[in-house]
């Protein structure tokens, strides 16, 4: 895999935004962690696998 990273830019209301940050730090995760994740876990949901069906759902990756 490629290290090169790319930046995404989400707009959100600064009152969410404070609060998403507290509930990440409170589980020991930056809020790029958790982004991060959800986009992972996202795609694998909904990624059609090349025989058909979805990918499987990974855990701890």
């Amino acid at each position: 895999m490629d290290n090169k990273t790319a930046r995404l830019t989400v707009l959100v209301d600064p009152a969410r935004k404070a609060a998403f940050e507290k509930l990440c730090h409170s589980q020991d995760m930056t809020p790029s962690q958790v982004l991060r994740r959800l986009i992972r876990e996202f795609m694998d949901m909904h990624t059609p696998t090349p025989g058909g069906g979805r990918q499987p759902r990974k855990r701890g990756a």
